[in-house]
């Protein structure tokens, strides 16, 4: 009689220890989901406010000089990142596409302006400003 009852132990440490993994490694995964969305969510807006301010920096250059263009790009650094900023003119008379790229731990933000710039005040507008994810 007291193998069955040393059987029914082993076996209930089994199964409680079974489920004690389980909640465990539930526990450890949905702490490293949360850790790495927290972490994303940072590098996201990081990558947000490197491509505005690359943007914003291709806006002051239309200001100075309403000819200012930048097809090859060039590089805009913000704090620890980097946005690479393009200034193409349109086709269309007096309008100008601004596309700044960052990207922070593989998130990348991507804005595009559309500008039109008059050449008989030397003064740029913003006609449209897109974030693209």
């Amino acid at each position: 009689m007291d193998h069955i009852k040393g059987q029914s132990l082993v076996a209930l440490v089994i199964l409680v220890g079974t489920v004690a993994v389980l909640i465990g490694t539930t526990l450890a995964f949905l702490a490293s989901s949360f850790v790495d969305s927290s972490y994303g969510y940072s590098a996201l807006v990081q990558a947000d406010a490197a491509a505005t301010a690359g943007a914003q920096d291709a806006l002051l250059q239309l200001d100075r000089n309403v000819a200012f263009s930048s097809v090859g790009g060039y590089t805009v650094p913000v704090g620890s990142s980097t946005a690479t900023v393009t200034v193409t003119p349109s086709s269309t008379a007096g309008c100008a596409t601004i596309v700044s790229v960052a990207t922070v731990s593989h998130r990348t933000r991507k804005i595009s302006a559309v500008v039109s710039v008059s050449t008989t005040t030397d003064q740029a507008y913003i006609v449209s400003w897109q974030t693209i994810q």
